[in-house]
């Protein structure tokens, strides 16, 4: 099970590098096209410094992830593990709410289902 919770967590933290590149360096590119449905074109250009601050933040959540599975300790490991992917579960709750339903499954339902893991593996 310690396996898998880490591969998923190693997964969730690669996703937000990919966020961190797609709004801090791609944004006017491949953040067109990955974020066609919530902005309109004209305002990529204007909104780039903004993205770029949220692709810093998501490069926070995935260092967070890192740090944990760096973490030999197994009870510090699934406390930062788990204080990093609630922060990604309500992100991902807010983002689903106020700017497109599909950051609920991308964001937050890995987060989501990751945490459950750890709190069933806990309590074996």
């Amino acid at each position: 099970m310690k396996t898998i919770i880490d591969l998923l967590i190693g997964l969730i933290a690669l996703e937000h590098l990919y966020i961190l590149w797609l709004e801090m360096f791609a944004w006017e590119t491949a953040g067109k096209k990955a974020f066609k449905d919530s902005l309109a074109e004209h305002l990529f250009a204007p909104t780039k410094k903004l993205a770029a601050n949220q692709g810093l933040y998501n490069g926070f959540l995935a260092a967070g992830l890192i740090w944990a599975l760096c973490i030999a300790e197994p009870l510090w490991h699934s406390r930062v593990a788990v204080f990093f992917l609630v922060c990604i579960l309500v992100a991902g709750i807010y983002g689903a709410f106020t700017a497109s339903k599909r950051i609920f499954f991308i964001q937050a339902l890995p987060a989501f289902i990751t945490l459950l893991l750890i709190l069933a593996s806990e309590t074996l």
